[in-house]
């Protein structure tokens, strides 16, 4: 049997392979670095998205991945650490990793911001071992639609979810799990 992949396809799974792999750094973040860019990364959603200021008024945590690679040809995953802030101060540090499989191809680069709305949600991420989304407290992902009608009086889930600064290119459908784990530093 003779199978034959296009060369656009062979092009494309070795672009986003490259891309990936030279966007994900040679060392980790020093904590203080991941800190102030996952500060720096939500002052800027803050500061432009009202409904995720009106949140994080109202969250008792807010966490914050700066930057997340996904990258993916019929089999993709994801990467990025960032920062617990409660108060406004770094109290925990935590990866995401994810992986995908299905119709999919390309990379890109975003950020992710989870508000934690009450203790019980915020519990789940800080005493367990492993936080999966979609499983545990219900997780909402604002997109602009919503974003424009989010108030903290409207707001009666566990925990919101931003998704901002998208670059790149991702495209398809698949099957996804996603887990975030705290990290030791």
């Amino acid at each position: 049997m003779n199978i034959r992949i296009p060369l656009r396809a062979v092009a494309l799974m070795i672009v986003s392979i490259a891309l990936a792999t030279a966007t994900l750094p040679a060392s980790a973040q020093t904590p203080s670095e991941l800190a102030a860019n996952s500060k720096r990364a939500y002052d800027k959603l803050i500061s432009t998205v009202p409904a995720a200021k009106a949140l994080g008024k109202d969250a008792v945590a807010v966490l914050v991945f700066p930057r997340i690679t996904k990258a993916g040809f019929v089999i993709g995953g994801q990467y990025g650490e960032g920062v617990l802030l409660q108060g406004g101060k770094a109290v925990g540090y935590y990866s995401t990793a994810g992986a995908s499989w299905g119709l999919q191809a390309g990379a890109q680069q975003f950020g992710y911001a989870m508000f934690f709305m009450n203790e019980n949600a915020l519990k789940t991420l800080t005493d367990t071992n492993g936080f999966e989304v979609g499983v545990g407290p219900t997780v909402v992902v604002v997109d602009e639609g919503m974003a424009k009608s989010v108030t903290t009086i409207t707001a009666n889930q566990d925990v919101y979810a931003f998704i901002f600064g998208q670059r790149g290119l991702m495209a398809g459908l698949g099957i996804r799990g996603n887990k975030i784990t705290r990290l030791n530093r």
